[in-house]
């Protein structure tokens, strides 16, 4: 083996196993989602009348959800971290598919040089250009793609903020209701607090999840099976529904903040399920 082919052979290997690694991460992220957080709603939250509380919070009753979580308080904190640490492990996913949105298009381009201009040129040559551009990205790549470069920042953005946004809110309430006893009036301003922190991850995090997932899915339909395989192209159809639910549990709960909008639970479900999809593949991804 030569040495371009060589070096070629193993940029190849270094992107592959990048890729298989964060194909995990977001196996195990979209499980914490699609099974563990509803085992954990089922098995310990519910039993202890989670559910009587929820319903209590969404006519307006903050001092019966309070009461509730006084009592609950390690039972409560434990499934929003089970939210935080499952976001947490999609952190680089949208720069991930960012990487394999310029892969493509970047072999693909040299695949359409190759084929028009019938050079001879060396296999291995060719080989090594193309993955080293993959790797190190070019300086051009940025060109002409403005809305992967918008669906990678937006979906990173909006994964900090729901974290973030889960957490802050997680440690108010959790302030709240450590010295919350039956007759204590809450804060002033706690439905107004309440609100934002709901604001902060359902609705700008999720708007901006659903600006991202909309436009890697226009990406990747919009070359279709000219670049992607049928999978690929499945998959990417599917964001655009996946979108769609997420901008649709962001406008409600920006009208009722207080409270969880009916379709933000679908939403989260559909886009769990979303990224287990993309972990399977690229845990799958063979080298050619």
């Amino acid at each position: 083996m030569d040495a371009g082919l060589h070096a070629a052979f193993m940029m190849k290997r270094t992107f592959l196993a990048k890729l298989h690694a964060n194909g995990i991460y977001y196996i195990v992220g979209a499980c914490l989602l699609l099974v563990g957080a509803p085992l954990y709603q089922a098995v310990i939250l519910l039993p202890q009348g989670h559910g009587e509380a929820l319903s209590a919070e969404g006519k307006g009753s903050f001092v019966a959800y309070m009461s509730w979580m006084s009592n609950h308080l390690g039972q409560f904190l434990g499934y929003r971290v089970l939210l935080i640490l499952a976001f947490a492990a999609l952190l680089n996913l949208p720069f991930t598919l960012f990487r394999i949105i310029i892969a493509q298009e970047i072999l693909g381009r040299e695949d359409e040089a190759v084929a028009e201009e019938g050079t001879g040129a060396d296999e291995a040559d060719q080989e090594a250009h193309a993955t080293t551009e993959i790797q190190e990205m070019p300086a051009d790549v940025w060109r002409g793609k403005g809305f992967a470069v918008l669906a990678a920042w937006s979906g990173l953005i909006g994964i900090i903020l729901y974290v973030l946004g889960t957490a802050a809110g997680s440690i108010y309430l959790a302030v709240i209701a450590s010295t919350f006893s039956t007759g204590t009036a809450l804060p002033a301003n706690f439905s107004t607090l309440v609100g934002i922190f709901n604001i902060i991850p359902n609705t700008l995090g999720g708007g901006l999840l659903a600006l991202a997932t909309l436009f890697f899915g226009a990406l990747i339909a919009r070359s279709g099976r000219r670049l992607w395989p049928g999978i690929w192209v499945a998959f990417g159809y599917t964001a655009l529904a996946v979108a769609a639910l997420l901008s649709g549990s962001a406008v409600a709960v920006a009208s009722s903040p207080q409270s969880q909008a009916a379709f933000t639970t679908p939403a989260t479900l559909l886009f769990a399920l979303w990224v287990l999809w993309l972990g399977i593949m690229l845990v799958r991804l063979k080298p050619e």
